[in-house]
């Protein structure tokens, strides 16, 4: 067995190639299973897939140590029922088929990890949510989550642990979702959304990746696992924040018909904002993993560059 050895399918996005690079790094063999063929850099490796059909993709498992599957269709669209289809099938297809070929392999990976969505979870603004004792909710984006868990548990892995990576919002001055946030504070749009009460849970990138490689090295964690800061704040807090941080005292409120009228106007869902995601990590904490950005102002002090 290669314990150097990841696969990431599905890496080509932002958490991938957050990933790839932090293990590259560290000496990893990287393998990122894509639709797209492209050339080998450093440790990083590619290898063709369509998420569908198994494959030459399928060898590159044998003996590796590490299995992630981030794949899936964004959900930052306008949930039609064709869209849903496709948020779906694109998450449940490739998990299973990753489970196939984890089957297929004669040495498996020692670990599969899969990734699900802090969303699973009711909209909560009175406790937080995790994962003994977290109240699951309803609605089409748990549908989603519900389907993506039951995939991965369902599939017959008795050599390789498997663990449901449970997202929050992953922040980073590279991308993801603080560039469109940090506009609406630098055009004065950066107040509390929909009165602003609804909780935001998140991670900072660097503790994204750490607690990737903590659960790779803590074979006690399995089954679902919250990947978020300790330390869940409220949309009006996590804004108040940001425009302390960019030195923007003014940040004008936006009510929920506007943040509607918008979301039709940019072909997303206001769920995405409204939705309360109180949620801690109680199973990765509880293991001994300590964060270097506990905080969303120790995050967004690393993030936002001075000036």
């Amino acid at each position: 067995m290669n314990t150097n050895k990841i696969i990431i399918a599905g890496g080509t996005g932002f958490l991938g190639e957050c990933l790839a690079t932090y293990f590259s790094e560290k000496g990893f063999k990287t393998v990122i299973l894509s639709r797209k063929e492209k050339k080998s850099v450093g440790n990083v490796s590619f290898a063709k897939w369509d998420g569908e059909a198994l494959g030459d993709w399928q060898k590159e498992l044998e003996g590796s140590s590490t299995v992630i599957n981030l794949s899936g269709k964004s959900v930052d669209c306008r949930y039609t029922e064709k869209n849903k289809k496709e948020i779906i099938d694109s998450r449940v297809k490739s998990t299973l088929l990753i489970g196939k070929a984890i089957q297929s392999c004669t040495t498996p990976p020692k670990l599969w990890m899969n990734a699900s969505s802090a969303t699973i979870y009711r909209h909560s603004e009175n406790k937080p949510m995790d994962e003994p004792s977290g109240e699951i909710g309803d609605g089409f984006s748990v549908e989603v989550c519900k389907a993506w868990e039951k995939a991965l548990t369902q599939m017959e892995t008795p050599d390789t642990r498997k663990v449901a990576l449970r997202l929050s919002m992953v922040l980073s001055k590279r991308s993801g979702v603080m560039a469109p946030m940090m506009n609406l504070v630098r055009f004065g749009l950066g107040g509390a959304m929909a009165g602003g009460k609804q909780y935001i849970s998140w991670i900072h990138e660097t503790d994204f990746v750490r607690m990737i490689e903590w659960i790779m090295q803590h074979e006690d964690l399995a089954g679902p696992v919250n990947i978020c800061s300790p330390n869940p704040i409220t949309n009006a807090e996590f804004m108040r924040a940001l425009r302390k941080e960019m030195k923007m005292p003014l940040g004008i409120p936006q009510a929920k018909w506007m943040l509607q009228f918008g979301a039709v106007l940019l072909q997303t869902e206001t769920e995405l904002i409204v939705k309360s995601r109180r949620v801690v990590p109680t199973k990765i904490k509880s293991s001994g993993f300590e964060f270097l950005y506990p905080t969303v102002q120790d995050a967004f002090k690393e993030i936002i560059l001075p000036g």
